[in-house]
């Protein structure tokens, strides 16, 4: 028999209160549906954009073989359009030989660099230095040319009494030019560790030099290399400061001294002396695809870099 007492015991289900949607919600929703697909859109045009040049310049390029045999075109080293003999080992020998002596040179110094404005200059110092080092960014590099054809060429043929021109001053050039990025980039690697880390060093017995160079540049190690690979992007892909200081003679260079071409200076030289389908114009279309993809895979360099940045 059931009571008043055993009905007031059992729950009664409670109704589900709904949220209140007003005008003012609905309008931020729609914006926000709205914004998603500009971002979306915007997305999938840059995406289509770089996939039709890829497609583009890997097409033409690709004609190049056509008339040469890949094994002329990437081992031979006479350039003789006017006969028909399109090797572009010169080239490639020499955009790899001048990003490297360039890295070389600006490593050590942007490393330096970093580590004072991160670790040992005062705060007031350092949003002095950090501005002025940011300042390079902004000279065009066709200034870069002009002081290195005015100044550290005739400086170089003067030491060495040759013509000055070669990879060293164009390396120089280009050490100078990606000074602030690799440098930029390692301070906030360096900025970003944790402070235990140097606590740490101190706490066990380890003077200040030693803390910096054996426990944070070791630390900072992943943002570092992708510092030093964007620079050797840049390096790669700069045209007009190199090619005013290193000579742009189509030879295999046998010293750093030596007049020679990369590939970014072949191709604005001869561009506009081909003509549109020939094989010396696909050949120059083949030398882009060739940078094309040594940037790509720095930047696929720079994904697997950045997966191990983070300190556990």
């Amino acid at each position: 028999m059931s009571t008043t007492a055993d009905k007031l015991t059992t729950n009664p289900k409670k109704e589900k209160s709904r949220p209140v949607i007003t005008k003012w919600t609905r309008k931020q929703h729609r914006q926000d549906s709205m914004m998603r697909w500009v971002f979306v859109g915007s997305a999938a045009l840059v995406s289509a954009i770089i996939f039709s040049i890829i497609v583009f310049v890997g097409m033409q390029g690709l004609k190049t073989f056509q008339g040469v045999s890949p094994l002329e075109f990437f081992f031979s080293t006479d350039w003789t359009p006017g006969q028909q003999k399109f090797g572009a080992f010169p080239f490639l020998y020499s955009t790899l030989m001048l990003t490297l002596v360039s890295v070389v040179l600006s490593v050590p110094l942007a490393l330096s660099g970093a580590m004072f404005m991160a670790k040992i200059a005062p705060k007031w110092m350092r949003e002095i230095l950090r501005p002025a080092t940011d300042l390079f960014v902004g000279i065009p590099s066709v200034v870069y040319g002009l002081i290195g054809m005015t100044v550290i060429v005739p400086a170089l043929g003067k030491i060495t009494g040759g013509i000055g021109y070669g990879i060293l001053p164009a390396a120089i050039i280009l050490a100078i030019m990606i000074l602030p990025t690799i440098l930029s980039i390692s301070e906030d690697a360096i900025r970003s560790l944790p402070v235990r880390l140097e606590e740490a060093s101190l706490a066990l017995g380890a003077t200040r030099w030693q803390t910096m160079w054996r426990v944070l540049l070791p630390a900072a190690r992943p943002g570092i290399l992708t510092a030093i690979i964007l620079g050797m992007g840049r390096a790669i892909g700069e045209t007009m400061a190199v090619f005013m200081v290193i000579g742009n003679s189509p030879q295999m260079p046998k010293s750093l001294l030596d007049s020679t071409t990369v590939l970014t200076t072949a191709i604005v030289k001869d561009m506009g002396n081909t003509s549109y389908g020939s094989t010396w114009n696909n050949a120059l279309y083949m030398m882009a695809l060739l940078l094309l993809i040594i940037s790509l895979v720095l930047i696929l360099i720079i994904r697997i870099v950045a997966k191990r940045s983070e300190i556990k």
